[in-house]
């Protein structure tokens, strides 16, 4: 677990629902409590014992890349997707060559939280098990969570495996935090162009190999101006204790 230094931010979306908010910034430059939300994730990252972030770019990815150099812990490389937009999936499959041949974290630049007890992330790497696991995910209790108004993502099995939905009308009760653990082995046969995450995990879950760990804290899913505001409101209360 210990050799898990690489991470995969993904950094190129539109970040349509907070552009009334901020329409000059995208979405990863956002500010919450004073720092860039991609600022908050490199961070935290860099804590951790990451050493190479590749952060990949499209709307706006002059700003980001501007706002980025200079940056040295972790190191930053760009995964330039001016060109077209890849989806997640895509974005991740493109930058393979450059993540190398070992597992490597896959973190959302607007992924936030309150820490509970210890690092979240490193409790991520250290439950990640080559043998046994393609992806490996940290998920959060929906209803315990700021800004996310789905219907869950995720339930777990019993020995930590995850699975969908049964049916659409079922709730389950994790969401999915947009952090995650992948070895490379998770793209075999994955298409070219365009693609979501969703459907390489899909694969593993349907071969046994997508597992989930329960995160400790509160997970703030900043996707609005009014999800901004009260992710700030989260951070400011969690500050004074």
């Amino acid at each position: 677990a210990g050799t898990l230094h690489t991470a995969m931010v993904l950094s190129a979306g539109l970040g349509t629902r907070m552009a009334p908010a901020n329409s000059v910034l995208p979405k990863p430059l956002v500010v919450l409590k004073g720092k860039p939300l991609i600022d908050h994730v490199l961070d935290r990252l860099s804590v951790a014992g990451i050493e190479r972030a590749i952060v990949n770019v499209h709307y706006k990815a002059d700003l980001i890349e501007k706002h980025l150099n200079g940056r040295r812990s972790p190191a930053i490389e760009i995964s330039d997707e001016r060109e077209a937009r890849l989806d997640t999936g895509g974005g991740v499959k493109k930058a393979l060559p450059r993540l190398g041949s070992g597992p490597f974290l896959i973190n959302n630049a607007d992924s936030v939280w309150i820490e509970g007890v210890g690092s979240n992330l490193r409790d991520l790497i250290c439950s990640w098990d080559e043998s046994r696991m393609d992806c490996l995910m940290m998920l959060a209790l929906a209803s315990a969570s700021h800004g996310y108004q789905g219907r869950g993502d995720f339930a777990f099995e019993s020995d930590g495996r995850i699975r969908r939905r049964k049916v659409e009308q079922e709730l389950v009760p994790f969401a999915f935090t947009g952090v995650s653990i992948a070895h490379p082995r998770l793209f075999e046969g994955s298409p070219d162009g365009a693609f979501s995450l969703n459907a390489v995990w899909s694969r593993a879950i349907a071969a046994g190999r997508a597992y989930g760990i329960r995160m400790d804290g509160t997970w703030m899913h900043v996707g609005t101006p009014e999800a901004l505001a009260q992710a700030e409101t989260c951070l400011r209360d969690a500050s004074v204790g």
